[in-house]
């Protein structure tokens, strides 16, 4: 899963990335909200992660401003302001949920997890899509009657085509989704991970089309 993170503390900034990559999550971050809008609107991330006093641009104007051109991107709001003014205004103007600061990386991650489960209509932390069902919350998939828990880029992978099963993806679009900026990509990393998934679940969980990419069976009948 990819993020984007606009924050213009250094330490806090630091801090998330690393605790969000350690995690197996992309992080992009930008220090200045003007820079954040223009990664907003560029789109690719699964959710952003916005602090609302940033230079160039106030964090509630980049919200505003990304609402306004049509970005439906998850937005999940970190701030130390508390007051309930800027909480409803900032719902208002389509933020998804707040996090208080100082908070705890799980309970952030927890409020991730349900931020993407109602933005993709699903209410609880099991999705499943045709044969496949998978647990957000522990990373675990199960095929076929197998059950196992995935690193985080193989079950970040699985993710991406769980969301749109029946659909393909191509291999730079699956790139898009689980690869940051900064990172170096080798021409095989999707390959690579779908021969890790598949040689745990065996080759039917994932399908795929010479020129087209790979998806998840939309129906258990394939």
């Amino acid at each position: 899963m990819r993020v984007l993170l606009i924050e213009d503390d250094p330490m806090i900034g630091k801090a998330l990335q690393v605790a969000l990559v350690d995690r197996g999550i992309s992080v992009d971050w930008v220090r200045d909200g003007q820079t954040g809008l223009e990664a907003v609107e560029t789109g690719g991330h699964a959710i952003v992660l916005l602090d609302l006093g940033l230079p160039k641009m106030d964090g509630m104007y980049v919200l505003k401003a990304a609402r306004a051109s049509g970005t439906k991107t998850p937005v999940l709001i970190l701030t130390a302001r508390d007051a309930l003014e800027n909480r409803i205004a900032g719902l208002d103007l389509g933020a998804d949920d707040y996090v208080l600061k100082p908070f705890d990386i799980d309970e952030l991650l927890a409020r991730m997890r349900a931020v993407l489960r109602r933005h993709h209509g699903q209410t609880q932390s099991v999705l499943n899509a045709g044969a496949v069902t998978l647990d957000t919350a522990n990373h675990k998939v199960t095929f076929d009657g197998t059950t196992k828990t995935l690193p985080a880029r193989e079950f970040a992978l699985m993710l991406a085509l769980a969301e749109r099963p029946g659909m393909f993806l191509s291999k730079a679009q699956l790139e898009e989704r689980l690869y940051g900026w900064g990172e170096e990509v080798e021409s095989n990393a999707v390959d690579v991970l779908i021969y890790y998934v598949r040689k745990k679940f065996g080759k039917n969980i994932i399908h795929n089309l010479r020129g087209a990419g790979w998806l998840i069976p939309k129906t258990e009948k394939s």
